[in-house]
């Protein structure tokens, strides 16, 4: 069973300067350096999701580039750091964990997160690994993938989850009010401009009433808002809406 952290809440968005990175900063060329995971220790842990890339890619950064890693650890960090402000939940700040989806650790997380979907191609192992997680209670969060990669994103869901399908959120969804009242979803991509998003939910025998097993940031990149929130890089009030919808996330994973 998948150990489910409780959330309580209280306050409001919390955006004041955030503290600097003291760990190995991600690099926004070549390959960051990466942090030993940390042992479950009831806390709520950022599980970044790990994934061999295809030979034929090398992410659009470079040769060099991971792209299951963008925006690692800042946007992981700023994040953790968001929801611990605003809730009693005990949420490891200064420390997160990169598992692959075969790994026997991953079922003692309740939430994962997985960027640019487009360069994942699970082997068989993982693909059984992502399906237990789901179905045992864990929730998985997609984000920062765009436009062709979309393609990708559905075949390999297919072999995970066969017959289940993303269907197409809008507002009336309860994890759009989970926290924050969110009151638009028109959002564009970061760094894609003029990208719209779309947000998806996959859900228990493709009923949105049923519990839902993955949330999916199409054309959205919430992590990069993250990363630069104390840089300026983006407008306040779009980095503010990236942390409002991560909270909401999390709300709703850990409460139902």
């Amino acid at each position: 069973m998948i150990a489910l952290t409780r959330a309580v809440l209280c306050g409001g968005l919390f955006l004041a300067s955030l503290v600097p990175e003291r760990a190995a900063q991600a690099q926004r060329r070549g390959q960051p350096a990466f942090l030993p995971n940390v042992p479950y220790d009831g806390r709520l842990t950022f599980v970044r999701v790990k994934y061999q890339l295809p030979d034929f890619s090398g992410g659009f950064r470079g040769s060099r580039d991971l792209p299951w890693s963008h925006d690692y650890p800042r946007g992981e960090r700023h994040f953790t750091k968001i929801v611990s402000e605003l809730s009693s939940t005990r949420v490891r700040i200064d420390a997160s964990n990169i598992l692959t989806l075969d790994d026997a650790q991953l079922g003692k997380y309740p939430i994962a997160y997985m960027a640019e979907a487009g360069f994942w191609r699970p082997n068989d192992a993982e693909v059984l690994g992502l399906r237990n997680y789901l179905t045992k209670g864990g929730f998985i969060i997609f984000d920062d993938f765009a436009g062709e990669h979309w393609m990708n994103f559905q075949t390999q869901m297919k072999k995970v989850l066969p017959g289940l399908r993303p269907i197409e959120l809008d507002l009336s969804h309860p994890i759009f009010d989970s926290f924050y009242r969110i009151k638009s979803l028109e959002y564009d991509h970061p760094v894609y401009r003029g990208a719209k998003s779309v947000f998806y939910g996959v859900f228990e025998a493709n009923d949105p009433t049923k519990r839902m097993l993955a949330i999916v940031n199409y054309n959205n990149d919430l992590s990069e808002y993250w990363e630069f929130s104390d840089t300026g890089m983006f407008p306040l009030d779009m980095s503010n809406e990236a942390y409002k919808l991560g909270v909401n996330y999390i709300i709703y994973a850990l409460t139902r």
